[in-house]
């Protein structure tokens, strides 16, 4: 449902998510594999693996693969379960941003009478 306006925040392309069974399955074992990867990493830590070099590169090992099935997990949630939207936003122009009003955007002249503003920059609360 592409939008014609280009508003800030217009949504101008959504697809629904796929929703599909393989991925469902997939995500449902990678989650009992990330439930025995922390199991063991777990059982790791209290039993001392730590303590030994070997234990100790297990362990790490059991980390890596932890962080990797969790990713694949998010990367297949994201990929098949999450709707594809793509929302536009309105550029602002630069003086927008700057709080000037849109008559000073151009600047102002440089015919300023010299003596004033040296007035006003010795005594700030110099009345005209």
């Amino acid at each position: 449902m592409p939008s014609s306006d280009s508003s800030y925040g217009a949504i101008h392309r959504y697809e629904p998510p796929r929703e599909s069974t393989a991925a469902a399955i997939a995500i449902v074992l990678l989650t009992l594999f990330e439930v025995v990867f922390v199991g063991m990493f777990t059982y790791g830590l209290a039993t001392g693996w730590g303590l030994d070099p070997y234990g100790n590169m297990f362990l790490g090992g059991l980390l890596t693969l932890i962080f990797v099935d969790l990713a694949f997990i998010l990367l297949l949630y994201r990929k098949e379960f999450l709707p594809d939207v793509m929302v536009v936003k309105k550029r602002r122009r630069k003086w927008e941003d700057l709080y000037v009003k849109e008559e000073d955007m151009e600047g102002r002249t440089a015919d300023v009478d010299v003596w004033e503003s040296v007035k006003r920059a010795v005594y700030p609360y110099y009345k005209r």
